[in-house]
């Protein structure tokens, strides 16, 4: 993938993101507040006060995401971030780790609207 194509992804990728921890926001209790500096995200827990940021690595081409439970890096393969130590899907870990942080059960999809 080139630069420019790897930095309209993951630009794609940070607004599906936010657009779906709004989703989750206006349907369940999880209070968060996202902010965005170029192509890092902090996600902001308003319970809490603990944060998650998700970065985009253009070097490495990958989504780097930074939470209370560790450190994980996600590489676009076959139309989907997947760790690149397990292989698990951005959006499934992202709802794992949101709902451990927040306290509150959510799952985080990727569909655009």
């Amino acid at each position: 993938m080139t630069e420019s194509e790897f930095l309209a992804l993951a630009e794609a990728t940070l607004n599906d993101i936010e657009a779906a921890l709004e989703r989750a926001s206006s349907d369940s209790d999880l209070d968060v507040e996202c902010s965005r500096s170029g192509n890092v995200m902090e996600i902001e827990f308003v319970d809490n006060g603990s944060k998650i940021i998700v970065n985009s690595q253009e070097p490495m081409q990958e989504i780097w995401v930074a939470a209370r439970s560790g450190g994980f890096h996600y590489r676009h393969e076959g139309g989907v971030w997947k760790n690149t130590r397990d292989g698990s899907e951005l959006f499934a870990a992202l709802s794992k780790v949101v709902s451990e942080q927040s306290g509150t059960p959510v799952i985080l999809d990727a569909r655009r609207q």
